[in-house]
């Protein structure tokens, strides 16, 4: 049976395996992982090809390009191995996409496939985490390894007098085609981190769990996290 995770429960449950070094990974589901489940699933390829996420994607927006039924598969197998799964309410309204693209369409998706995760919250637990003290407090005590398209601006930040925390590897992801490179150097570097935040669009949803399966890691998908970051800093500035 299914248990839903307020955002203090998220919260507790990665920290419980920080602290235990146990394997975990939080996924979340949105608009953009949606279309990519829905490509020759429960929509035809070219329902999904007109969409305005899709065509963003091939224009070199999204870090994926479509078709890509190997993603699509990844994605779901991902699902199935994920610790948690985050997921929209029915009237979600924090997250800018048509309503047929969000909830609706995911509980299509999970009935075709038969997902059923035992653990979920909600998908904007990211957009929660920058402005909890607990969630900074958590990360203090680890060392952190950041994938993003560019990393080095959000560990100068989380370097900073600040937060003052350990952000001890960076890796550059911009596409889909860099997954298996990841997964190497992120291997290789295991020891040097604790926990990884992932702000690298639906590619997340594939390599959190691939993170905490094969590495043994705490694997967050960071989702528009560093965007709130960097917000709330620039504000702090222009008040001082």
């Amino acid at each position: 049976m299914a248990s839903y995770l307020n955002f203090k429960a998220v919260l507790e449950t990665i920290e419980r395996a920080l602290y235990e070094v146990a394997p975990l990974s939080l996924v979340r589901i949105g608009d953009g992982e949606n279309i990519v489940m829905a490509q020759q699933s429960v929509w035809p390829m070219s329902k999904v090809l007109r969409e305005r996420w899709a065509i963003k994607a091939n224009q070199g927006e999204k870090g994926v390009t479509l078709p890509n039924l190997a993603l699509r598969d990844e994605m779901i197998l991902s699902i199935r191995k994920a610790t948690i799964v985050g997921l929209l309410p029915l009237d979600d309204d924090q997250i800018k996409a048509p309503d047929y693209l969000k909830r609706k369409l995911t509980n299509q998706i999970f009935q075709h496939y038969q997902l059923n995760p035992a653990l979920r919250c909600h998908a904007c637990v990211n957009r929660m985490m920058p402005g909890s003290e607990k969630f900074w407090r958590m990360l203090k005590r680890q060392r952190i390894l950041l994938v993003t398209r560019n990393p080095e601006p959000l560990k100068a930040l989380l370097k900073s007098d600040r937060y003052k925390l350990d952000v001890a590897h960076t890796i550059a992801f911009s596409h889909y085609d860099q997954i298996e490179s990841t997964m190497k150097e992120a291997t290789s570097i295991r020891r040097r981190y604790d926990i990884a935040l992932l702000s690298c669009g639906v590619n997340a949803v594939v390599l959190a769990p691939r993170m905490a399966n094969e590495i043994g890691k705490v694997a967050i998908d960071f989702g528009k996290g560093p965007d709130r970051i960097a917000a709330s800093a620039n504000q702090l500035n222009m008040r001082r």
